[in-house]
Formats: C-alpha cells, structure tokens, sequence
C-alpha cells in the first residue's frame, strides 16, 4: 500500500500575514487561495520542489489548532549554508547551523505565529538522492 503526504495544516492568527511570510520570504508557490463559502478561506502552499503542501485559513476545524503550536516541521536541503543565507537575505531569522553529526545539520526558524521549521541537510541526500 502506498501513501503520499500531501497536506499538513498550520494554525496561524493572521491567513493574510502567514501567506505572505512563506510566498515572499519562503518562496513557496500559492496553490490555492479559496473562500468556498462565507466564512470560509483555505490557502494552499507548496515549499519548491516539494510533494508536501501546507494549508491554513478559517472557518474549517482542521485549522483550529493553537497559532504556534507546530514544532520541529523539516524543510529538507541541499546546501544548508546557501539556504540559510539565502533565508537571511528575504529577512528570515534562521538560527545558527547545528552540526549534530554523521553528515546532518541543522538550522531552526519560525513563522510569524511561532510555528516551528528546521532546515535540515544529510550529507548522503544529493544529487539523484535529493
């Protein structure tokens, strides 16, 4: 049996500031930007390169949870260094990498909300097996 992750909901205040933070800082591609019926909004981000989206909006239960409550999501990387930098650049506070060992580094931010991502390098996830 096959099973694709597709979608990962996070709670944010703010549909219009999150949305903003992760096309323009991010620079992930706006799938779907809905307002199916009153009350109701649904915004669908997908991270470059990635088969995983993330969603937010109002008036749904799945984006009911505590802004900020998300720990730890992984966006994994190439080059950390140039990530990070490049990060810093769109004014992105990303934190120092983190050497943890056998080829992995990391390096943590947070959304506007205080949702927590990691940047995230394994050494042997290159070229083909990126």
């Amino acid at each position: 049996m096959d099973m694709k992750l597709e979608l990962v909901p996070i709670p944010v205040s703010d549909v219009d500031r999150a949305k903003a933070f992760y096309f323009e800082k991010l620079g992930f591609s706006v799938d779907v930007d809905v307002q199916p019926a009153e009350g109701v909004r649904v915004v669908q981000l997908t991270p470059p390169g990635s088969g995983c989206s993330i969603g937010f909006g109002i008036g749904l239960s799945a984006y009911e949870g505590a802004p900020g409550s998300i720990r730890a999501l992984h966006l994994v990387v190439g080059d950390i260094e140039s990530s990070r930098t490049e990060l810093l650049g769109r004014g992105v506070e990303v934190g120092e990498i983190s050497d943890v060992g056998g080829g992995v580094r990391y390096a943590g931010f947070t959304d506007p909300d205080g949702n927590g991502w990691t940047l995230q390098e394994m050494a042997w996830r290159t070229g083909g097996n990126f």
